[in-house]
C-alpha cells in the first residue's frame, strides 16, 4: 500500500491553509510539512496496525497482520491451517494496551524469521507473537528433566 497520495493530500491542504495566512505561514509550513513526514508515515503505520488488529478480533480465527516491504506497508491474512503456529486469540483476556518492544537480532536470523513469515503469509510482528505466545503456553520442563537431557540421561 503506498501512502504518497495520502500524504501528497495531506501536505495540499495544510500548504492551501498557510497559504491563507501569509508567505510567512506559508514559508514554516513547507519547512515543517517536510520535518514532519517520518513522524505523519509512522501515525500512519500504528493506524494501519491497530485498525489489522480489530480486524482480525472481528475475524477471528482469521488474522490480518501489517508488515513493511521496504518503506511502504502490506497486508498479509492468515487462515487457520495456513501455518504450524496456532492464530491469534480472537480477543485477548487482557484489557491493558500492547507494549512495544525494540529486539535486535543478527541480520541472516532476522532474514530467515522474515522468509518464514511471509511464507505463512503473515508479518514478522504476527510471527513473533504467536510463536512467543506459543512457547509461553506449553509447560516449562523441569529442572530435574533438562539436566538428565544435558547429560544425556534417559
Amino acid at each position: 500500500m503506498d501512502l504518497t497520495p495520502y500524504l501528497d493530500t495531506l501536505r495540499r491542504e495544510l500548504a492551501t491553509a498557510a497559504r491563507a495566512a501569509g508567505e510567512d505561514a506559508e514559508v514554516c509550513t513547507g519547512r515543517l510539512l517536510a520535518a514532519l513526514e517520518p513522524a505523519t508515515r509512522l501515525t500512519l503505520l500504528r493506524l494501519l496496525s491497530d485498525a489489522a488488529g480489530e480486524i482480525s478480533r472481528d475475524l477471528a480465527p482469521v488474522t490480518v497482520g501489517v508488515f513493511l516491504h521496504g518503506t511502504e506497508p502490506r497486508f498479509a491474512v492468515t487462515r487457520p491451517g495456513d501455518q504450524d503456529l496456532p492464530p491469534a486469540p480472537p480477543r485477548d483476556p487482557d484489557p491493558r494496551p500492547v507494549s512495544r518492544v525494540s529486539l535486535r537480532l543478527p541480520e541472516p536470523l532476522k532474514t530467515r524469521a522474515e522468509q518464514a513469515a511471509a511464507r505463512e503469509g503473515s508479518s514478522l510482528n504476527a510471527w513473533l507473537v504467536r510463536l512467543a505466545r506459543t512457547r509461553l503456553e506449553r509447560p516449562a520442563p523441569t529442572a530435574a528433566l533438562i539436566r538428565s537431557t544435558v547429560q544425556g540421561e534417559p
